[in-house]
């Protein structure tokens, strides 16, 4: 396809596809604009604020402008934090404009053969097989303790990457083995009296490179009276899909995920990760215009929930939680704060510790630059918004740094790393901490099969 014809078939399928409506609900206030990083970290340029990336879009449909590498450009340097919805007087779902958008321009865009087979073996080949995320994450283990890794490091060897992926691989956590990411439970009883029965939403990475956080996280629920269900035949919740312009193969693993969860007959399903609960949460949104799933992924919906949500719900924070003495700050999940709307919840628990000393972080609600995988694909920006964010973090005198999402916790322990702060500062999921707080207060006890009891 000539770049003409891409480009009138690009512009088609904005006016077919995209939400007139709600291109047209932008009143332009400017509401928007002291909330968005980009539009900040860019120098106040117009082009990378929600109110002027809508004008764009807008404009690409009415065929003022055409869509080229420019427009792709101002799409592509958002983080999708979404933190321009919550402040909009208009309501304009910013978020479902942009997927819209990048998923038009990323089906009609030709891409070089590496990056085709880069996407496909991603998008297509590893996340929606919980299996190959395993057998991935347990050759990043094989890596990490055989040595290959110290080696590379100590001779540079590692310094064909480039600067910003040497330093994210510093931060990873130590990758479990095979065995035991296969080893994971289907049922788990409440502790004491069975108040809810709910379904837990493990993910893909969550279940293998942070498989300790999800073992944390159905202890809590077992300790706060859940009995939980956590169903074999779900998969990736399509977030980095629907992002990064796979819509369809987003819609193929929501459908496999509320058919997986239809059978466990819950309350609740319960996610202790921001963005894999934002895109749960908008599965309706997703499917809208299915008529054979529209009413199953709404009634999916409503009973998606953060972890730190229910927990509150259940009065986790009356358990008389105590911790050494610590200052603690708090980084919003901008998918738990923007799209599932849950910000009181994670702070409540913290502060329900006793020994700990809360300090609000100045513009904690700001994204830490993480973004899936931006910090990957942007790093210039995503690495100019973290070190605002670590000025932020180091003003609170805190010791410990507290998120609800496991991006945005690698981005604060790369944070960490290049402020030199790691023998003072250290980042954790909240459930770690809460763990850490039940364990000091004498409320965990061990069963034989390593769950609580």
């Amino acid at each position: 396809m000539t770049s003409s014809k891409k480009q009138k078939a690009i512009q088609n399928q904005f006016r077919e596809r995209m939400n007139e409506d709600e291109l047209m609900n932008c009143m332009r206030c400017g509401f928007c604009l002291p909330s968005c990083p980009t539009y900040i970290e860019s120098g106040l340029q117009e082009l990378h604020s929600p109110r002027g990336r809508i004008a764009v879009m807008k404009a690409v449909v009415d065929g003022l402008i055409e869509p080229d590498e420019d427009v792709e450009r101002t799409l592509n340097i958002c983080l999708g934090c979404r933190a321009c919805e919550p402040v909009c007087p208009s309501g304009v779902r910013y978020g479902h404009l942009l997927e819209e958008a990048r998923d038009i321009i990323q089906q009609n865009k030709k891409h070089s053969w590496p990056v085709r087979v880069l996407r496909k073996l991603v998008f297509k080949e590893l996340f929606p097989y919980p299996n190959r995320v395993r057998i991935a994450t347990a050759s990043l283990g094989f890596y990490q303790r055989s040595g290959l890794q110290t080696f590379l490091q100590r001779t540079r060897l590692s310094h064909v990457l480039p600067a910003h992926l040497r330093e994210m691989e510093k931060v990873l956590p130590s990758a479990p083995t095979l065995k035991k990411m296969k080893k994971r439970p289907k049922h788990l009883p409440a502790q004491g009296e069975a108040k809810r029965r709910v379904a837990f939403f493990s993910g893909c990475l969550m279940d293998t490179l942070f498989i300790e956080t999800n073992d944390a996280t159905m202890k809590l629920l077992q300790l706060a009276g859940c009995e939980i269900v956590i169903p074999s035949l779900q998969t990736c919740c399509g977030a980095l899909h629907g992002h990064s312009g796979e819509k369809e193969q987003a819609k193929w693993l929501a459908k496999r995920n509320i058919e997986a969860f239809e059978q466990c007959q819950a309350d609740a399903i319960i996610t202790n990760a921001g963005g894999c609960g934002a895109f749960l949460i908008e599965y309706d949104h997703l499917l809208k215009d299915d008529s054979d799933w529209a009413d199953r992924a709404k009634a999916f919906v409503e009973k998606v929930r953060d972890i730190s949500a229910i927990l509150i719900e259940l009065g986790f924070q009356h358990k008389g939680l105590k911790l050494p003495p610590q200052i603690v700050t708090y980084q919003d999940s901008c998918h738990l704060r923007n799209v599932m709307r849950t910000s009181s919840a994670p702070r409540q628990l913290l502060q329900s510790i006793a020994g700990v000393e809360f300090r609000e972080m100045r513009e904690s609600d700001r994204c830490c630059g993480s973004a899936g995988i931006y910090n990957i694909v942007e790093p210039e920006m995503a690495m100019q918004i973290l070190d605002h964010k670590m000025v932020h973090v180091e003003q609170t005198g805190a010791t410990t740094i507290v998120t609800a999402n496991p991006g945005c916790l690698l981005q604060m322990k790369l944070g960490i790393e290049r402020k030199g702060l790691g023998e003072k500062v250290r980042a954790v999921h909240i459930v770690e901490v809460l763990f850490e707080a039940v364990k000091e207060s004498g409320l965990f006890e061990e069963s034989k099969d390593g769950q609580a009891g």
